[in-house]
């Protein structure tokens, strides 16, 4: 999710989530953000931030993962001109640019052993030192950091410093994956859809079918909210009658008939724990509930997403979907036309 964005959800798990960061940012402690990609861990900063007596100061942003070793401590703790190979000029690093405000270290499980030492130093006695430099600078900031790792491991295995967690881990906010927010994904479709209609001018917003949004609740989503505002936008804008539901849903957007194929390298053997693509996979086997309060609507979903499914997969050439089906080309007409399924590409 954007900075621009605000929070939407309604499930238990999200906002006990949000209420822990909200009651933690009055207090001058650092916090931990924890979950996976897409997420947003970074609008929890955010919230942090601007929930605290320090909102009027600079929220400064690193990701941990983004510089490579050899640059990260001259990046947080700044450098003298002339300490190493291209030192021009002396650079204050993060921690001052920080100073009065937040810090927020994204991908903090990323960063090597000599910057956690230092990183550990910062957080205990308020005070950095620039590399290549003789004294040590004060600083007044507080620590934001995120992380889709499970730092104790990390910790038992010796890839981070159990001092820093501990620091580090006044207060840990864990947010909840996306297919774990119940009822939160209509609601998001709805929000990113009608975000989408307005920008491309639609008169109004028509909403998902209902085919197409069991589509959505039923999909696994490893991207989170980033990957449902990808996946929503992108059926939104595809689609070519504002005055109509949509009903198309591309969870791929790289699955083509031209796609280029994974090449083995010459003489290797075929992996064979390689699964099909998520696509792909869906495409063969649509989810479907088991628990239902009305069969037929249940059996109908289903028939919908196999239909839609073949289709996509036959580039909505019908003859091709109804011979993949075993159907004849006038039972596939009469079922989509039933079911009231889009019959034609985007």
């Amino acid at each position: 999710m954007e900075r621009a964005n605000q929070f939407v959800g309604q499930s238990l798990a999200f906002l006990d989530a949000v209420e822990r960061a909200s009651r933690a940012a009055p207090l001058n402690r650092p916090v931990l953000v924890i979950g996976e990609r897409g997420t947003g861990k970074e609008l929890i900063a955010e919230r942090l931030h601007h929930l605290s007596s320090r909102w009027s100061g600079p929220l400064v942003t690193m990701n941990c993962a983004a510089l490579p070793e050899t640059l990260i401590e001259a990046e947080l703790f700044g450098h003298e001109a002339g300490s190493f190979t291209g030192a021009a000029k002396t650079r204050a690093g993060r921690f001052e640019e920080a100073d009065g405000g937040t810090l927020f270290l994204d991908e903090l499980a990323t960063l090597s052993s000599p910057a956690q030492d230092r990183l550990l130093r910062a957080v205990e006695y308020g005070e950095i030192t620039r590399i290549g430099a003789s004294k040590p600078v004060s600083v007044d900031v507080r620590i934001v950091a995120a992380t889709n790792e499970h730092l104790p491991t990390l910790v038992e295995r010796g890839h981070f410093r159990a001092d820093l967690l501990d620091r580090l881990s006044f207060e840990v906010v864990t947010l909840p994956p996306l297919r774990a927010r119940e009822g939160d994904i209509a609601l998001l479709a709805d929000h990113f859809g009608r975000r989408m209609a307005v920008e491309l001018d639609w008169p109004n917003w028509p909403g998902f079918s209902k085919p197409a949004l069991h589509r959505l609740e039923t999909y696994g989503w490893p991207g989170n909210v980033r990957e449902l505002r990808n996946v929503v936008e992108r059926a939104v804008y595809r689609w070519e009658d504002p005055e109509r539901e949509v009903e198309k849903i591309n969870f791929d957007p790289f699955r083509s008939p031209w796609s280029p194929t994974r090449v083995q390298p010459i003489g290797a053997e075929p992996d064979e724990d390689d699964e099909l693509p998520m696509a792909e996979a869906e495409a063969a086997a649509p989810a479907v509930s088991l628990e239902t309060d009305d069969f037929k609507t249940s059996v109908a979903d289903y028939e919908a997403q196999l239909i839609t499914a073949a289709l996509e997969k036959n580039r909505y050439n019908q003859r091709a979907t109804a011979e993949a089906l075993g159907l004849s080309y006038d039972q596939l007409r009469h079922a989509i036309k039933r079911l009231k399924l889009n019959a034609d590409a985007a």
